[in-house]
Formats: structure tokens, C-alpha cells, sequence
């Protein structure tokens, strides 16, 4: 195989339809040295004279012909490959993608997105895996995973980012055991009551707490779980509230009969975005892919 590169072949395949040095060196652009010289090199990778001369041009041996019949399938499937560009057709694709996220938008759109991928991609299988911001870019970089979502505030120039929507903080509870006199939880509502916090860091005291502390306020922060699950649960048996993402919080509304309330201090909006690597920009089924994740982040964004 050291001996063969793709020009010896397309002068090969030259060759054996000219059936002349001159036009086959005409037909790829070259000096007829070149192509005499690919002959040659040729003729000793695989040990036939493969073109013999007549009065009327060259003539292929029957190697030759033996060779064409195998190379020939080659070259058109290796052009098509080049030329054509790649597809993706959902309906008959079987496929694993791998993508990361946090648990909380994995709750609140993997059961909108698996029902679109059963209409439309039968045989597409899907494996999440855990990402948060910080670790998703090497993740995507590791190949451990093909898409991120997230919030993003900064991607490296290898990375592709699009912006799906925004999302703000709000307040979770059971209306049969928080008493709100309002349409929404007053600040005095607010602080009298106990607190579910979600902390990856393992702790009682998170961002909200920190702007309470600049009205030289404070929550009693009862609970703490660095994952969202465990919250709408314990809120529907005990007279607690938390303070999650409005899209998984009309998630928990529409399913477990939960009350959502803006927070009484204004916090600031975050944008969720795709996050993927240019080396997969021209995948089409990573597009594909996106393009469900952007539409089940459009239900999600009018929770």
C-alpha cells in the first residue's frame, strides 16, 4: 500500500480508457514524463506490465482488466463521498448520540424530546450524561460527548454555540400549605417560610441568598441537594418553598399541581444555548439533533 497513492489510480483508470500515454496525460493535465512515470511505478506495485504497446496505442493485460473491475467501484464510491454532501435521514437512522446537560433541564424537556425522536427517529437512541458549564467544553473537546446545552457565557473559537432562550429564577410551592394572600408571594411571604436550596457546592447558602444579603435579609435555608429531583417532592408534603429555573418549574406545575411565583427581588435572566464543536458544524445529525433540542426548549421557554 506504500507504493499506491490516489494519482496512481485515477492514471491508472486514465489509462485504461484513453489507451494512449499522450491523451491520458492530456485528459489529467500532466506532462507525458509524469504519467509515464505513474506507469512505472505502476507496473512494480503490482508486479504486471498492466499496458502493453500496439500499433494502435497501448493495450490493457488481463491484470489490468482484473484490476479495473475492483478499482473502478472505488474511485465512484470515493467521489460520491466527496462531492455529495453527508445525510441524515431521521426516519431510518440508527444512531447513538451522546449529549450533556444539568438534571434539571434533562427533567424538564428529555420526556418532550424522546416523544418527538419515537415519532420521527425509531432508531435513534440517546445517552445523557452530566455537564455543567464548566466541564461541558472539555467534555464536547474529549469526544466524551456530541452536544451540550447549558448556559455558556463564554465558548472557545473551536466551539459553535446558538442561543435557544432565556430563563429566570422562580418560587415553587404547594398552595394547599404556603398561603399567599397575593397573585404572588410577597417578600414577607417569602422569608417566613422554609427553603429547599439545589447547591452543587453542598451548602445552605447559595446566590439568592447572597442578594438577600444586600437588603440585609435572610432566608431559613432548611434543605440542600445538588440535585433538582428531590425538591417538587418534599414542597408537596411540607409547607417549604424553592427557588428553581421557571422551565423546570412549570414542568413540576403541570404535573404535580405545584404554584409558581416570580421571586420578590429582581434577579437577573440567563440565556440557555447549544454548545458543539466546529468538527461536528457539518454533521447532519447533530443539526438534526439541535433542531429537536430548539423545539423542545420552545415548550419548555412557554411554560
Amino acid at each position: 500500500m506504500r507504493r499506491l497513492d490516489l494519482n496512481l489510480l485515477l492514471t491508472f483508470r486514465a489509462l485504461l480508457e484513453e489507451r494512449s500515454v499522450t491523451r491520458a496525460a492530456q485528459r489529467l493535465f500532466l506532462g507525458q514524463p509524469a504519467v509515464s512515470g505513474a506507469l512505472k511505478r505502476l507496473r512494480a506495485a503490482f508486479g504486471d506490465e498492466l499496458f502493453v504497446r500496439t500499433p494502435h496505442g497501448i493495450e490493457p493485460t488481463p491484470r489490468a482488466f482484473e484490476l479495473a473491475r475492483q478499482i473502478e467501484p472505488l474511485l465512484v464510491s470515493l467521489h460520491r463521498t466527496l462531492t455529495q454532501p453527508p445525510v441524515f435521514d431521521p426516519s431510518s437512522a440508527q444512531r447513538v448520540f451522546r449529549v450533556g446537560l444539568t438534571d434539571a433541564l434533562e427533567v424538564a424537556l428529555m420526556p418532550e424530546i424522546m416523544s418527538r425522536v419515537a415519532r420521527s427517529a425509531p432508531g435513534v437512541k440517546l445517552i445523557m450524561r452530566t455537564a455543567e458549564a464548566s466541564s461541558a467544553p472539555g467534555m464536547l473537546d474529549e469526544g466524551v460527548i456530541e452536544l451540550a446545552v447549558g448556559v455558556f457565557r463564554e465558548c472557545a473559537a473551536w466551539h459553535r454555540r446558538e442561543p435557544l432562550f432565556r430563563w429566570r429564577f422562580v418560587c415553587v410551592y404547594n398552595p394547599r400549605l404556603v398561603a399567599v394572600r397575593g397573585k404572588a408571594l410577597s417578600m414577607d411571604e417569602f422569608l417566613q417560610h422554609r427553603h429547599l436550596l439545589t447547591s452543587f457546592n453542598a451548602g445552605l447558602h447559595g446566590y439568592i441568598d447572597e442578594q438577600l444579603e444586600v437588603r440585609n435579609q435572610r432566608r431559613q435555608v432548611v434543605f440542600s441537594s445538588p440535585n433538582f429531583a428531590t425538591s417538587p417532592f418534599i414542597v408537596q408534603r411540607t409547607p417549604a418553598i424553592t427557588t428553581v429555573p421557571d422551565f423546570i418549574a412549570g414542568a413540576w406545575r403541570d404535573t404535580l399541581g405545584l404554584a409558581v411565583s416570580p421571586l420578590p427581588l429582581k434577579v437577573p435572566s440567563y440565556e440557555v444555548s447549544l454548545l458543539w464543536t466546529a468538527s461536528n458544524a457539518q454533521d447532519p445529525g447533530i443539526a438534526w439533533l439541535a433542531s429537536e433540542f430548539a423545539a423542545a426548549f420552545g415548550t419548555a421557554g412557554r411554560h
